[in-house]
């Protein structure tokens, strides 16, 4: 199967092709850096990394652009409430995040390009939409024509005849129309400023990714993605002010992942109801988090509850167990047997690959995994041997990195839970060799309702999570 992505433009899965054989140019919006970073925020770095990672393993050299936007009326505003440098303050919550990805285990970018290092580009790009007619200078600020571009709106499918400035767009009667943006904004008494033929001042918003793109990866790219929430305005700006100039397609494919969701609302700070990252994982392995995602469709809402993060947390312990080695003296399987784990390990193999293929559907790539999990412990428990188990561990290990999970144990190598559960299956045994059948079925029973499989062989009983 080929792999097929969905585009936001064209609102179809699409076969992926390159604009170069074999390589792929990819741009992630990155964060505003004016506070710590929530789970919402790991949700769209952890899906476009699943996205990058999978690239890498179908054979593409993948050049990755994810920005920071270090000067903006946010990072100003909370800069001044507290008293601090608003450079210095953005450099402090740049490598919070850095060190939040890394915990995360998301491949580092290619490069990070920053809105303040990216001046003499964002300039040029300025003053070459003034020159062709396609944005306009007045008193310090610098507008975009929106109607200067017949296909302004194509992205969200908004019509511009329908469109009216509020909410995210400023309202400014000096524009010439509603919703044309601003290029440029004139410096007030006390902020960051930059020099311009306009004067000083600092650029908009949606200004910084194109020319973020254009320099770091060209006037065209494959790849551009980010949270749905910035398909209109930001990514339908960056659309026109970038077409205007190069009158080429910007971007081939537009990935969009939903929002996480804390009891039905997004999680914003503005609602004040953020979980961040280093709090979750001050009490979860970044594996859980990754699970989350990998769990969904990328581009549906990803609901966060504690159901949700018992459910996980059960996955990832049934993960773990297919890294258990074989059973202590364990005979081996008959040879039918053992091909069998293997011929199991080459098709989940095939199904990971049409499963991610299809839209990167991490959901299916995940259920081939566990199918063969279940095939890897049933196999440990009818007394396979190390060597038997290892082509189909192997297997599992390449595909579940695939997917940047880790499945790192305990340092212990063993769970909390793990010495409990042992008591409990010796305690079972001591009841069935004393014929107590109920009490022992009752063990049984009572295990599995909290997620704890055991599996009766001749060697003994050996248990996994369900």
């Amino acid at each position: 199967m080929t792999l097929r992505i969905y585009n936001t433009l064209t609102r179809e899965k699409e076969v992926f092709r390159t604009l170069e054989p074999g390589k792929v140019r990819m741009y992630v919006c990155g964060p505003t850096v004016y506070d710590r970073a929530h789970i919402g925020h790991a949700m769209s770095a952890l899906v476009f990394d699943i996205v990058r990672r999978y690239l890498e393993y179908s054979g593409y050299e993948v050049r990755f652009v994810m920005n920071f936007t270090d000067v903006d009326d946010k990072i100003i505003d909370r800069a001044n409430k507290i008293g601090a440098d608003p450079f210095a303050l953005a450099q402090g919550y740049i490598e919070d995040y850095q060190r939040d990805l890394a915990a995360l285990n998301i491949l580092p970018a290619s490069v990070n390009p920053r809105a303040t290092q990216e001046m003499p580009h964002i300039l040029e790009m300025i003053q070459a939409l003034i020159d062709q007619g396609s944005a306009y200078a007045v008193d310090g600020d610098v507008y975009y024509r929106v109607d200067s571009n017949p296909e302004y709106g194509k992205l969200s499918g908004r019509r511009l005849e329908n469109m009216n400035a509020g909410a995210r767009i400023q309202v400014d009667d000096r524009k010439e129309h509603p919703m044309d943006f601003a290029l440029w904004k004139a410096a007030k008494p006390g902020e960051p400023a930059w020099d311009s033929p306009w004067g000083k001042g600092r650029p908009g918003w949606h200004i910084e990714c194109s020319a973020m793109n254009m320099h770091h990866l060209g006037e065209q790219i494959d790849i551009h993605g980010g949270g749905n929430d910035l398909i209109f305005p930001h990514h339908e700006n960056e659309i026109a002010q970038t077409e205007a100039l190069t009158h080429k397609t910007f971007a081939t494919y537009w990935m969009h992942n939903g929002m996480l969701t804390l009891k039905s609302e997004k999680m914003s700070k503005s609602l004040g109801n953020m979980v961040l990252i280093d709090e979750f994982l001050a009490d979860h392995p970044g594996d859980i988090m990754r699970l989350l995602v990998l769990n969904g469709s990328y581009r549906s809402p990803l609901t966060y509850s504690d159901e949700v993060l018992a459910q996980t947390e059960q996955a990832y312990k049934r993960l773990l167990s297919a890294k258990k080695g074989a059973e202590p003296g364990a005979p081996g399987l008959e040879a039918a047997r053992a091909a069998a784990l293997e011929a199991e390990a080459r098709k989940t193999r095939t199904q990971f690959k049409e499963a991610m293929d299809d839209d990167f559907n991490s959901s299916a790539a995940l259920a081939a995994l566990f199918e063969l999990v279940r095939a890897i412990n049933q196999a440990r428990s009818e007394g396979a041997s190390q060597a038997q188990l290892a082509p189909a561990v192997q297997v599992f290990e390449e595909l579940t990195g695939v997917l940047g999970l880790q499945l790192v144990e305990e340092s212990s190598g063993t769970t909390k839970a793990d010495a409990f559960i042992e008591l409990l299956i010796a305690l079972r045994a001591e009841l069935r060799a004393q014929k107590q059948w109920a009490l022992a079925d009752k063990v049984r029973v009572e295990l599995a309702a909290l997620g704890v499989v055991l599996e009766d062989s001749k060697s003994g009983t050996s248990w996994t999570w369900e």
